[in-house]
This record gives C-alpha cells, sequence and structure tokens, in this order.
C-alpha cells in the first residue's frame, strides 16, 4: 500500500518544483559588449526632437494625466511648444506665440539672441564703470562714463550721444554681418537655432546628449542676464547710482569692499572716554 501510494503522489510533488534560472553571471557574460574605440553618434536636430518625443512619451505614460507646466505647474502646458523638442523648454508661452514649428523655432532664434546679447552686456555694464575713466586717461580719450555721472550710457540714463560714432557703425556692421550669416544657414532643413558655426576653441560637444546639457547652460545664463541687464538700467534710473556703488560687493574684491565698510578700522566700536 505504502509504495502504491507514493507513486501516486510523485506527479502532485514534481508540481512545486522550483523553475530553472539561469545563473546572473551566466546572462551577464550573453550581454553584449561595448565595441572599444566607438564614437558616440553626432545627432542633428531632427534625431534630438526624437530623443526628446521618445522621453516624454514615457512621462506621459506614467503620470498618465494631461501634461503641466514646468515654469507654471498650475498652467497646462501649451500645445504649441510641442511642434519641435528645444532645449530649455519648460513650459512656458501665456502668450501662445508659437502658432506653429516655423513660428517656435524662429522665437527660440531670437531668444538665443537676445541671450547673448544681454550676457555681454550683463557683463561690460559694470566693467565700463569701474574701468573706463582709468581706460580713456590712459588713451587721452574722454569718458562718456564719466561725463555722465558714473552711469552707463542707456536710454533710461541718457548720455547715448557721448558715444562715439564710430563705435555704433562697429556694432552696426557686426550685427548686420551676425544677421547675413544667419540668414544664409536657415535655409538648411537641419538648421539649430543659434548655431552659426562659431566655436574657435572647440567646446561645442560631439556628442547629442552633451550638445543638449551645453544648450541648456547657454540659455540657463542667456536668460539670468537679460533679467540682469534690465535690473542694471532700471537700478540706475531710479537711484541714480551707479550698480558698482550701490551693490559693490558683487563687483568689487572682497577685501576693498571690507575696507570701504571699516572692518579693519579696529576703532570702530568703541568709545572715546576723556580722562
Amino acid at each position: 500500500r505504502v509504495l502504491a501510494l507514493a507513486l501516486l503522489l510523485a506527479p502532485a510533488v514534481d508540481a512545486f518544483a522550483p523553475f530553472p534560472v539561469r545563473s546572473a553571471s551566466s546572462a551577464l557574460r550573453s550581454a553584449p559588449e561595448p565595441v572599444a574605440g566607438e564614437e558616440s553618434m553626432d545627432l542633428d536636430l531632427e534625431q534630438m526632437q526624437e530623443l526628446f518625443e521618445d522621453a516624454d512619451k514615457t512621462v506621459a505614460g506614467v503620470s498618465g494625466g494631461a501634461r503641466m507646466s514646468e515654469a507654471v505647474p498650475w498652467w497646462p502646458r501649451p500645445a504649441g511648444l510641442d511642434y519641435a523638442k528645444l532645449a530649455g523648454d519648460r513650459g512656458f508661452d501665456p502668450a501662445g506665440f508659437a502658432k506653429d514649428r516655423a513660428s517656435l523655432l524662429k522665437f527660440r532664434d531670437a531668444e538665443i539672441k537676445h541671450s547673448r546679447l544681454a550676457m555681454l552686456a550683463a557683463a561690460g555694464w559694470p566693467l565700463a564703470e569701474l574701468y573706463d575713466k582709468s581706460i580713456a586717461s590712459v588713451l587721452g580719450l574722454p569718458s562718456p562714463i564719466a561725463e555722465n555721472s558714473g552711469l552707463s550710457p542707456s536710454v533710461l540714463n541718457g548720455g547715448l550721444g557721448l558715444v562715439s560714432p564710430v563705435y555704433w557703425l562697429m556694432v552696426v556692421g557686426l550685427a548686420a554681418a551676425v544677421e547675413l550669416k544667419g540668414l544664409g544657414l536657415k535655409g538648411n532643413a537641419d538648421f539649430t537655432p543659434g548655431d552659426y558655426g562659431f566655436d574657435p576653441l572647440g567646446l561645442y560637444p560631439k556628442d547629442g546628449a552633451k550638445r543638449s546639457e551645453m544648450q541648456e547652460s547657454e540659455l540657463r545664463h542667456g536668460r539670468t542676464a537679460m533679467v540682469a541687464i534690465v535690473a542694471f538700467a532700471a537700478q540706475e534710473f531710479v537711484s541714480k547710482v551707479p550698480v558698482t556703488r550701490e551693490t559693490p560687493f558683487f563687483f568689487e574684491p572682497i577685501w576693498a569692499f571690507m575696507h570701504d565698510i571699516g572692518f579693519f578700522d579696529l576703532s570702530r566700536g568703541f568709545i572715546d572716554i576723556p580722562n
């Protein structure tokens, strides 16, 4: 009886047996190894957009709801920004300027131009207030900033008429040359907004992902600079004091600022009691 019962139970025992599992080491050995010396592909604008679109689909599948703006989290993301996937996209277009792909790329190109001009201006504004007078005296030239009460010439500060016409001719000529070059490049199908082929130091990466990071960094600094240069102009218009003097801790060496506020003056804080 015992032998017959054991034979009957044998198939049921096999049902609880574990499935064979391949070891992790064998699975790792079977994975393809990267080819040594293989360089990453250089992605153009279309390939970068496909990469962003795949990421967006993944995020949308996980969230399962309407996409919201990153810049203003309680607003829906403007649909016009989805015509092209660009670096620095935070879902901010409250006025709806992006009507189609062409308008979106046009405004992105304009944003990059303003960003680069703002970065130059945000650096040049305080540097001019600090060093224009001394450089002009060395060259034996008049200083427009010194004649404008130490304020950088601008629409709000005045003093634009004090700047040499030669400077304005140089600025207009350089801007026209860059604009003409941009018009020639925009006819190309793979044109990336802001890419004028100017990279004398070879800093622009070859890898598509690293290129996106550098574009993101440029836009972040450019947007900050646009806010900064507007703040410089408004601050000097209201206070009539150069920004380098109103906020010297931003534009002077720390030891010069500490000296100006009397940090090293040990006599401060003590009361001279007469005998």
